[in-house]
């Protein structure tokens, strides 16, 4: 069945959304929402304005049927939330379930609109609804970026024919955006574990979870390399120098657009594994996240286009060293070489693929094979 609903009536439907989320089935949902978000928004409801909508014009000779065409993204977009393309010019990303504010994306699309950073999806508005149990993030309104595929479609093309002239593309992306993101405010003054900030605590119960969780032969090779892998955390015990800065926080190629006029960062929700991740931490998290996502769309090509593994590694290797570098540069371009710790990549990047096992675990056990396979590559038997 198919639901019209008209600007006044949308609203009677989202009082009901924490029982009964947005789907499929609400077809003229998301259009109605952004005709009536041009005018007042009644209680319940907020909304957050961050730049104005586009309008929805026809030709004198366009066949319309009186509104802008709704349509998703696809089953085969992987996707927690569930997202609708109005228009071919925004995209309405309904929470299901609505999550409890403060809630990251808003304040992050507010701060970067702010400072004028335009490499990411544009941010239009973020729809909340105010009641005795407090403030609920309904929907975020973005723009539409035609032509658009994410890293884990794009990036393992890029692996299957061995190209890598894309990673200086991403590591300016990423030192583009951790300069705006070192400007938001309210970082805090203090790195050590006293200011709250206690690294080496959540990589050490990160690395004993995927011990905990990683079974038959895959768990019996990570509890070989159990002390080889804490040794490679040590360096998060030490105080940290560099500054704390608000960071993406889920910083991989699936979060790297590339569109029809280049390249996006999208997703500022957070990591969706990790409970109480801190907003404020080094950058280097973020850029260890990145550089290992690159290894596992190495693993994925391995897995899924059949590339050799000797040649998937290579290329991993000089993705990477090629963000890296990339990334270097446009910070000391900016004035802002100090944004990168480069003694903790390593233990983030450890960290991170643990992180990557304990998600397999509990929610995708297929993806085991990618950040197991990213270990045996750095850990090899003649190493040992």
């Amino acid at each position: 069945m198919v639901m019209l609903l008209n600007r006044d009536s949308i609203w009677d439907r989202l009082v009901s959304l924490g029982e009964k989320p947005l789907t499929e089935r609400d077809h003229g949902a998301s259009a109605a929402l952004l005709a009536a978000l041009g005018g007042e928004v009644p209680a319940p409801f907020a909304v957050r304005r961050f730049r104005a909508l586009p309008t929805f014009s026809y030709g004198e000779g366009d066949r319309h049927p009186g509104g802008p065409a709704e349509r998703e993204f696809g089953k085969h977009v992987d996707q927690t939330n569930y997202s609708v393309v109005v228009g071919d010019q925004v995209v309405v990303k309904w929470l299901t379930p609505p999550v409890p504010m403060p809630h990251p994306a808003p304040e992050v699309f507010a701060h970067l609109v702010e400072v004028g950073f335009e490499q990411t999806a544009p941010p239009y508005a973020a729809l909340t609804r105010v009641d005795a149990s407090g403030e609920t993030l309904l929907a975020l309104v973005t723009g539409y970026l035609p032509q658009a595929r994410d890293g884990w479609e794009w990036c393992v093309d890029e692996a299957e024919a061995g190209r890598n002239a894309f990673a200086a593309d991403l590591g300016h992306l990423a030192a583009d955006l951790h300069v705006a993101l070192s400007t938001f405010p309210g970082a805090p003054g203090d790195a050590s574990p006293a200011g709250g900030y206690r690294a080496a605590e959540r990589a050490g119960q990160a690395l004993r979870e995927a011990l905990d969780l990683t079974g038959g032969d895959d768990g019996a090779w990570l509890a070989g390399r159990a002390a080889t892998l804490g040794r490679e955390l040590e360096p998060l015990a030490a105080p940290i120098a560099g500054p704390l800065i608000r960071i993406h926080g889920d910083l991989h190629v699936g979060q790297i657009l590339r569109w029809r006029d280049g390249y996006a960062v999208i997703d500022f929700d957070g990591n969706p594994t990790v409970t109480g991740a801190e907003p404020y931490q080094p950058a280097a998290r973020d850029v260890a996240q990145l550089a290992t996502s690159l290894e596992h769309v190495a693993q994925v090509a391995v897995r899924r286009r059949g590339v050799q593994p000797a040649a998937a590694t290579g290329w991993a290797r000089q993705a990477r060293d090629a963000m890296l570098a990339a990334y270097r540069g446009r910070l000391a371009e900016r004035g802002r070489p100090g944004l990168l710790d480069e003694s903790l990549l390593r233990p983030f990047e450890i960290e991170q693929e643990c992180r990557e096992l304990i998600y397999a675990a509990r929610h995708l056990p297929r993806w085991r094979y990618a950040p197991m396979g990213v270990l045996r590559t750095w850990y090899p038997e003649e190493n040992l």
